[in-house]
């Protein structure tokens, strides 16, 4: 039976080459994105900055809704068609998106480093990435076995494929898949498929390619029933994380408790985080997440 972990567990991403936080501070981020450094909003930055100034080629202006809405204020120095930059062997276009990211998200780089240790040796692996975006996780988990990324959106799948381009990966065993992931889900468990690991980014509302609602408490339930159903006692691992939501880690990890009772291994969960680069670096969270592990 798999067994709840009760202790929180902090999962911190040190920043690296093409990514850094610099500093944090009254609702706000500064960052490096390979040269160029961006303020973002970050509700969880409560406390004051460290730095006297922020010196930044772009700002994210949020708007008046609580549904991500707002605006990029870029220096003429920001390339408009983007640029590139690159995680280990991934290497992956990055530019500003109307919703406030830049096609990435760095905080997600411990999860890419901890799937891949969940995998040794594990020959000629199959996972599965649903909310896949654009695609550096499936790169990441490319050099294990065959991936199955999954996105709703046609935009960032066809980002996914030039990050595979980039990356010289482009004949890597990864389907890339435009598809409402619950539904994709749901007929993979018709068809008897199976998986070694599962990672999941599920938003808290969006929409699949065809006109699908989703609402993250309504929905992610019946997903991770059907995720259960993907894996086995040889399987892996399973990731969720969560962004901009009301509610508890422990609350995900009592989730995955209900439906990963019948196996073996151990589920944890968590925040997010991403550490500040310099003295007196601080922990700023970014997100929730619960995991199951079973390396046997």
């Amino acid at each position: 039976m798999a067994e709840l972990c009760e202790q929180a567990v902090l999962m911190a991403g040190e920043g690296w080459e093409g990514y850094r936080l610099l500093d944090s501070g009254h609702g706000r981020k500064l960052e490096s994105f390979g040269g160029f450094q961006f303020i973002r909003p970050e509700p969880q930055a409560m406390w004051s900055p460290r730095l006297p100034a922020w010196q930044a080629d772009g700002e994210f202006i949020p708007g008046s809704d609580e549904d991500g809405g707002g605006r990029w204020q870029l220096s003429p120095d920001v390339p408009e068609i983007g640029w590139q930059t690159e995680w280990n062997e991934v290497r992956f276009a990055v530019q500003p998106t109307p919703f406030r990211h830049l096609q990435y998200f760095p905080d997600m780089a411990p999860v890419w480093e901890w799937m891949g240790d969940q995998l040794e040796g594990c020959e000629d692996a199959e996972t599965l990435n649903l909310f896949g975006y654009t695609g550096v996780g499936s790169l990441a988990l490319s050099q294990y076995g065959r991936v199955t990324h999954v996105d709703a959106s046609k935009k960032s799948v066809a980002q996914a494929r030039e990050n595979a381009a980039l990356s010289d990966m482009e004949e890597r065993p990864i389907r890339w898949l435009v598809d409402d992931a619950a539904k994709f889900t749901a007929r993979e468990v018709r068809r008897g498929n199976r998986y070694d690991g599962i990672i999941l980014d599920p938003p808290k509302f969006g929409r699949g390619p065809k006109n699908e609602t989703w609402r993250l408490e309504e929905g992610l339930p019946g997903l991770i029933a059907d995720c259960r159903q993907l894996l086995d006692r040889e399987s892996r691992f399973l990731f969720l994380t969560v962004y901009a939501v009301r509610m508890s880690s422990l609350s995900l990890g009592g989730l995955l408790a209900e439906y990963f009772a019948d196996l073996p291994g151990t589920i944890e969960h968590g925040d997010l985080a991403v550490r500040e680069a310099g003295k007196g670096a601080r922990l700023l969270p970014t997100a929730i997440f619960a995991r199951w592990s079973n390396k046997g």
